[in-house]
C-alpha cells in the first residue's frame, strides 16, 4: 500500500501525458450539447471520486448531478429517462456488474456515457461510449490509493476540458510536483493520538469532503477503526452528541470558502475537550498535519489525501496490522 500510493505522482504525470484529444473532443461536445441531466455510477473509493468531481461541477458550472443508486436498475428495473442524461463511471477494476449494467442501460437509451477505469479491457470500458483510463499501473493493495487519486485527477481534467479553464488546466500540468512533495510530507504527529482509538469523524467540507469520506473508509479498511465523515456543517446536527472529552477528530481544512468554518469547529472541538488532529496549510493556527498547497485551491484536496495515504499505512502497522491484507476484504469486488 504504502509503495502504491507514493507512485501516485508518477500515475498522475502519466495520465496528464495522455488522452488531451480526448478530453478536449468531449469537453468541447458537452459544451456545444450541455446534457439535461447527469449522474455518477461507482462504488466504494471510486464513488468518493465520483463525488469530487461532481462536486466540481455543480459549484463551478451550477448544473447538479446526482450519484445513482445502481439497485434502481439492477434490481428494482427502474425505467429512468434517459435522454439528455449524461451518465459518469468511475472504477479501478471495471468488474463489477453493478456498475457495467447500468452504463450499458443508459447508453442504449441515447445517454451520453464515459468511464474513468484504470483497466480499459474490462467489461465497464466496453460499456460506454467513452473511456478515460487512468494510466495508474498494477494496483496490487487491497486498498485503492494511487488509483483514486488518478479518477480525482481525471474527474478535474473534464471540468477543466468543459469549462475550458486554463488555470485549472495549469494547475493540473503542476501537479505531480506538488504529489511529490505531499507524499512525503512528515503527518507522523497522526499516529500516536490515534493509537488505540476504536471510533473517530473525519471532517471536510465542499471539495474536501471527498477525501474524509475516502479517509474515513480507509481507517475502517486498513486499521478496524469505526471512522464515519461528515461535513463540517452536518457534523453540527445529531453527531454533535458524541463529541466529548478525548473524541477523536480528523479535520480537513485546505484553503477555500469551507476553510474558516472548519477551523472554528476544530477550535471549539478542542475546547470541548476532544482530540482533535487538524490537516491545514502550513502555518494555520492549531495544524498538525502540513497540507502542501497545489496551484489550485480545488486540487488541494488530492494532496491531503496523498499526504494522508502513508499515514495511515503506518498506523495500521503501529496497531499490528497488515493494511496490505485487510481481512474479509479482495482486491475486485462484484456486486449486483
Amino acid at each position: 500500500m504504502l509503495v502504491e500510493a507514493r507512485e501516485a505522482p508518477a500515475a498522475v504525470a502519466r495520465q496528464l501525458a495522455g488522452d488531451e484529444a480526448s478530453y478536449s473532443a468531449f469537453g468541447a461536445a458537452l459544451r456545444a450539447q450541455p446534457p439535461a441531466s447527469m449522474l455518477t455510477l461507482a462504488r466504494g473509493s471510486s464513488d468518493h471520486a465520483a463525488h469530487f468531481m461532481a462536486y466540481l461541477i455543480m459549484a463551478r458550472m451550477g448544473r447538479l448531478v446526482t450519484s445513482l443508486p445502481m439497485s434502481l436498475v439492477t434490481l428494482y428495473r427502474s425505467q429512468i429517462e434517459r435522454r439528455g442524461l449524461a451518465a459518469f463511471a468511475f472504477s479501478q477494476s471495471g468488474q463489477s456488474p453493478d456498475l457495467v449494467e447500468p452504463a450499458r442501460y443508459f447508453g442504449e437509451g441515447g445517454a451520453v456515457t464515459a468511464a474513468f477505469v484504470n483497466d480499459t479491457a474490462s467489461p465497464l470500458a466496453q460499456a460506454v461510449q467513452q473511456v478515460f483510463p487512468l494510466h495508474a499501473g498494477a494496483e496490487t493493495s487491497v486498498a485503492a490509493t494511487k488509483s483514486f487519486i488518478a479518477q480525482l485527477v481525471g474527474g478535474a481534467r473534464l471540468v477543466a476540458a468543459w469549462q475550458g479553464d486554463a488555470h485549472l488546466a495549469r494547475a493540473l500540468a503542476d501537479l505531480p510536483g506538488a504529489l511529490t512533495v505531499a507524499a512525503h510530507a512528515d503527518w507522523s504527529p497522526g499516529v500516536e493520538p490515534l493509537l488505540d482509538v476504536d471510533r473517530l469523524f473525519v471532517i471536510g467540507r465542499g471539495t474536501g469532503l471527498a477525501v474524509a469520506l475516502e479517509a474515513a473508509l480507509k481507517f475502517k479498511e486498513t486499521c478496524g477503526i469505526q471512522a464515519e465523515a461528515f461535513s463540517g456543517a452536518e457534523v453540527q446536527h445529531g453527531p454533535m452528541a458524541l463529541i466529548g472529552e478525548g473524541y477523536p477528530l480528523l479535520v480537513f481544512a485546505p484553503c477555500g470558502p469551507a476553510q474558516a468554518g472548519l477551523l472554528s469547529l476544530a477550535q471549539a472541538m478542542r475546547g470541548r475537550g476532544a482530540k482533535v488532529l487538524l490537516a491545514a496549510p502550513r502555518g494555520t493556527p492549531g495544524c498538525d498535519l502540513p497540507l502542501v498547497e497545489t496551484g489550485s485551491i480545488d486540487l488541494d484536496p488530492l494532496s491531503l489525501i496523498q499526504s494522508f495515504y502513508p499515514m495511515v499505512e503506518a498506523l495500521a502497522r503501529a496497531r499490528g496490522l497488515d493494511p496490505d491484507r485487510p481481512q474479509h476484504l479482495t482486491k475486485v469486488t462484484r456486486t449486483r
